[in-house]
Parts: structure tokens; sequence; C-alpha cells
């Protein structure tokens, strides 16, 4: 475990926010992790942290914030058609997906690129291009805070939704995420008819591999996303508001091309992006904020701006969306401070 004061955690955010953390803290077991909560070293605030990928600091954090270090694949479960695989909530996504794509095991594909930790998958129920990660989970180990016991959490019990979880809600705060198990499938299941997946695919005149689905996953996002290495960002920043049929059909009346996506009995998701960049946001920026040329469901920082800034511009875009289309968008990012 490695401890420090007046941590910077520019190297910890997406957002390239140049913000302080009073106390940091990173363990690399659930053991250190126990040991640390046994001995009272946890102290009001505080703040569990993955890849700071989905996250925008408004200042410097007053209190505790803590990272994981967990790393590790191991085979807990295993048959002629599935696998299942318990990994450290340390690892990164990305790192993961690589492994099991050259594994040749199914079901993550289509998740290639997004950033963060394995954690984080467990508590923002992440999602691209038609798969989610509640599709792959099958339980959530967990170290409660309060008492550093240990509690394992079926994929029933994680309370998953769309871009939500228990972990985001009820649980928020409570419970610190350890491992993650997933279930892979050894035999060809695809999910390409969601955005322009199918549709690049066929341009190469084949019957698509693993390989190549996550190959085609990940050039589509680079032509879309601006890479946070380069542009500071938190990826999505809105979720895509889902609606009621009758409200959409409103809306389709109105504006024929509007894109959208069936979203269980009744409801209908729309592309906020769709919506943002009607309102005449692609592109703009107020000061060193600004909305992504390329996407406009992602706010950017050109270089020097606060949070405060992302968060001025992210208010002016859901009130433009709310005036013009009667509908609400939220922020998928948390906002601390």
């Amino acid at each position: 475990m490695t401890e420090y004061t007046d941590y910077s955690l520019l190297p910890h955010n997406t957002f390239k926010m140049d913000v302080k953390a009073a106390r940091f803290v990173e363990y690399a077991s659930e053991e250190e992790l126990t040991a640390f909560l046994s001995s009272g070293g946890l102290a009001s605030p505080y703040l569990h942290i993955g890849g700071g990928s989905n996250l925008l600091f408004l200042s410097d954090y007053p209190g505790l914030v803590l990272h994981s270090a967990v790393k590790g694949v191991e085979t807990v479960a295993e048959t002629d058609g599935w696998i299942e695989l318990r990994v450290g909530a340390g690892m990164v996504w990305d790192d993961f997906v690589d492994y099991v794509v050259g594994k040749g095991w199914y079901g993550a594909e289509n998740l290639s690129l997004i950033p963060g930790e394995v954690g984080a998958s467990a508590v923002q129920n992440i999602g691209a291009y038609g798969v989610e990660a509640k599709d792959l989970i099958v339980s959530v180990d967990a170290v409660e805070a309060a008492t550093g016991r240990h509690r394992r959490f079926s994929n029933g019990e994680c309370g998953y939704a769309y871009r939500d979880s228990i972990f985001k809600k009820e649980l928020k705060g409570r419970y610190f995420v350890t491992h993650v198990t997933y279930r892979l499938s050894k035999l060809p299941v695809f999910h390409l008819d969601y955005g322009n997946v199918r549709a690049e695919l066929e341009k190469e005149g084949k019957e698509p591999t693993l390989p190549d689905v996550r190959r085609i996953i990940i050039s589509i996002r680079r032509s879309k996303l601006p890479d946070p290495e380069v542009t500071g960002n938190a990826g999505s920043f809105f979720m895509n508001p889902v609606v009621s049929e009758s409200q959409f059909r409103i809306l389709q009346a109105e504006y024929p091309d509007i894109p959208h996506y069936l979203a269980g009995e009744g409801k209908v998701k729309i592309p906020a992006g769709w919506l943002i960049e009607r309102c005449g946001w692609k592109g703009k920026a107020l000061g060193t904020a600004a909305v992504h040329d390329r996407q406009a469901l992602v706010l950017v920082n050109r270089g020097g701006a606060t949070g405060r800034d992302v968060l001025r511009l992210s208010e002016k875009v859901v009130c433009s969306v709310r005036e013009k289309f009667g509908v609400e968008i939220f922020p998928e990012v948390n906002v601390i401070g």
C-alpha cells in the first residue's frame, strides 16, 4: 500500500484537471484494503476512483482519495460453451478486452477502447454499440467501507440499468469493488447492428472474426472521439435520454430524421449527440471548454479549462436541448466538488 499527501490528481483524471487530493491511498490487494479499513484509516470525506475517465473535478479534493491497484485474471468456472473470469478491479478495462479477444472469447469486443478500469465497468455499467457490462457480469466482489467485510453481489443484486447500478445510488460510497467476474462465450456471438459496425465490416467483403470486430470498433471510436492523452475529455459527457413512445412520436413528427433505438416496452432511446448537434453546439466553445467538433456528445478541455468552465458549458447545452426538444439530458460524468 502506498500513501501520499497533497497528491496531484492530474494523472488520475482524463479531463486533465490539475487538482490535488489532501490524501491519496493506493492498495494492491483486498487484504491491504481490509487492513487499512480495520485500522481506522478511512476518514471523511473520501472518494474511490478508477482511471478517472468519468470524473470532472471542480476544485482540489479536501479529503481521502482511494485507488485500487488490484490486478490479475483468474478462471473460476468453465464449460465447452463459456468461461467465467474473476478480474481485479484495478486492471485497465481495454487491457482486459484485448486479453479475452486474444483468447478467442466473445462478448466484450464491442466495449473495446472504453477508458477506465474493470471496477468502474461494474459501477457505471459501461456500454457501447449495443452491449453493456451487465450483459457479461456474473458477480461483483466488494468490501464494505464501514466494516471492512467482504460481500459478493450477484448480477441481479447490482440493480443494473442504463449507465446505472446500485453502486451509484443506494450503495454509493458504501462499498469498494475489488473484483468483477464476467462470463464470456466460447462460441461466436456478435452484436453488429448498432451504429455503423456492420457496414464497416461489410466493406471488407468477408466473414468477420473476433479480432476484426475489435479492430473495427476501435477504428470507429478513434474516428469520432478525441484521445484523452492529447485532448482532455471524459468520453461521452451525457447519457442518451430515454423517452416515452408517445413523446418520441411527437418529436418524430417534427423531426422525421431523428435517430432512435427501442429501449424496452413503451420506451425509446434518442442519441444525445444528435440533439446537441441540432442545437448548434457541435464544435462550439466557451473559452477553453468546448463541444467536440466530431462528436457532440463529448465535451473537451482545449487546454487550461477548469472544471467549472466545463460544468458551465454543460449546463448551457442541457438548457438548449430542453428548450428546443423538451427533452432532459443528464451528465454521465460524475461532478466532484
